[in-house]
């Protein structure tokens, strides 16, 4: 095997994949996959590619979609271009200049309207956003579980949390959105200071501001930036959105941010063992309880600052 060419690795819960250099990366279904599930993996290829075409279509050159080069169904594999740069975190974010950090938030904002706009808006409507959490899973940890491993104060917190986002409704409208932007997805390349948007698997319709206060904004502290310059790019004739400063906004921006914290509560809280069978199993519960302890204190934060 060249030099330039990676062993195999996971990549992600359905694929492996061999890297070519800097170029290129093939990837395959699980070896481990049924025929059927081989399939399937192949059917969802075919739809990303799609979504990658179209979007790499718009030919915006402030940023960067890496192609799907080509599907080979009888070998189930296909080449995607490897997005030039590493992942865009907190740390990295944090090293950048003031200028490079402009050109990110709105190359962010601008791949964003892109996105949204690239099929029809849907009609305005109300959207509970306790229906975009696994909000019975909240309640139950909250009422039956929380009081294992939790003070009386904690629960309350969370007991007033679950009951301000179960009645929470604001008018949106279904936009056509990549749905998992986060770090994992967004690469920086620091010698060209261009960002690369990628894995398109979950691209759908989804609420517009989701995208908006994705958790990769709400990580860099850029979301009430982001929001500003996408509310200059989007289209206003296709769609309305409030101003930067108004109380409706900071509302939906508020609850926005706490879906983020929230879901990550709720899954570490699925991960909690009453009875840890072993020392391992006892550590890992430490450690999720550490970080949902986090998240609260986020949670916390977030009214502190949007109640000022």
């Amino acid at each position: 095997m060249p030099d330039d060419i990676k062993n195999l690795e996971n990549h992600g819960r359905e694929t492996y994949a061999v890297y070519y250099g800097d170029k290129f990366v093939l990837k395959r279904p699980l070896p481990t996959f049924t025929l059927e599930k081989r399939n399937a993996w192949l059917a969802k290829q075919h739809k990303t590619k799609k979504i990658i075409d179209e979007i790499r279509a718009k030919n915006n050159p402030s940023y960067n979609i890496p192609a799907m080069e080509y599907i080979h169904d009888t070998e189930y594999q296909i080449l995607e271009e490897r997005a030039p740069g590493v992942p865009l975190t907190w740390e990295l974010y944090g090293t950048l200049s003031k200028r490079q950090q402009f050109e990110i938030i709105n190359s962010i904002a601008s791949f964003l309207v892109d996105m949204n706009e690239l099929k029809p808006i849907g009609d305005i409507q109300r959207n509970n956003i306790k229906n975009e959490l696994k909000f019975s899973r909240l309640d139950n940890f909250i009422e039956n579980k929380m009081h294992m491993w939790f003070t009386r104060e904690e629960i309350y917190q969370m007991a007033n949390i679950r009951d301000k986002i179960s009645v929470f409704e604001y008018e949106t409208r279904n936009a056509w959105s990549h749905a998992d932007i986060s770090s994992r997805n967004v690469m920086y390349d620091t010698k060209s200071s261009r960002l690369s948007f990628i894995d398109f698997a979950e691209a759908d319709y989804k609420f517009i501001y989701r995208d908006i206060f994705a958790p990769l904004q709400i990580e860099l502290n850029i979301y009430k930036n982001v929001y500003e310059a996408y509310y200059k790019m989007h289209n206003q004739s296709l769609y309305n959105m409030p101003g930067v400063k108004s109380d409706t906004l900071r509302e939906i921006m508020k609850y926005r941010i706490m879906v983020v914290w929230l879901r990550r509560f709720i899954k570490a809280s699925d991960d909690l063992r009453i009875t840890p069978a072993n020392k391992k199993s006892a550590d890992n519960n430490l450690e999720k309880l550490s970080f949902m302890r986090k998240q609260m204190q986020y949670i916390r934060e977030l009214e502190q600052q949007f109640s000022r």
